[in-house]
């Protein structure tokens, strides 16, 4: 079981409880979750005792498949996290990309490199089939990292959910790629 993925740029490891202040400071940034809540930031408490501990679940059950902090290479620099998880509990054969990173990694490219490099990892080494990915139809950054990193759009959906947030009218989309149809 791997405990961290090096790429170019960019150190994936494995969450740790040291980590609760820069998932606070991730998830409190209101440009950061502005497409995921609306911009409201996630309290401590939920970090603390939600999110935390359901990533530690994750890398208990199904080991490399889960959350990843993202780290610069040089420096060490905490930049965000990668999802990289089984959609399905019974099968780890599809898994969701997803990703978050803080403002100043935006436009550098590190979503794109630390997606690629899981990517690569899951079809070579996990024995992913299929990658999935979602994100709000409006949201053309991510939308752009799912492509380049080599996911095609696959539909337009819409969910209903508590909350409207600006933009949810538009709906969500969905990327995939298939290992079959996946280049190195």
């Amino acid at each position: 079981m791997t405990v961290h993925l090096t790429t170019e740029r960019l150190v994936l490891r494995r969450f740790t409880p040291a980590d609760v202040d820069h998932l606070v400071e991730l998830d409190g940034d209101p440009e950061v979750t502005r497409h995921l809540t609306g911009g409201r930031a996630t309290p401590r408490e939920v970090v603390e005792r939600e999110l935390l501990p359901l990533y530690f679940d994750h890398y208990r059950r199904y080991g490399d498949l889960g959350w990843w902090a993202a780290e610069e290479r040089v420096g060490g620099a905490f930049l965000g996290w990668f999802e990289f998880r089984p959609t399905d509990r019974r099968d780890r054969g599809e898994v969701e990309l997803g990703y978050r990173l803080r403002r100043p990694a935006w436009g550098r490219g590190y979503a794109t490199e630390g997606a690629r490099a899981l990517i690569r990892r899951g079809f070579t080494e996990l024995g992913v089939r299929r990658v999935v990915a979602y994100t709000m139809t409006v949201n053309r950054g991510s939308r752009r990292v799912m492509e380049k990193a080599g996911l095609q759009f696959v539909r337009t959906f819409h969910e209903e959910y508590p909350e409207a947030i600006p933009g949810s009218e538009h709906g969500e989309v969905e990327y995939a790629l298939e290992a079959a149809d996946w280049t190195p």
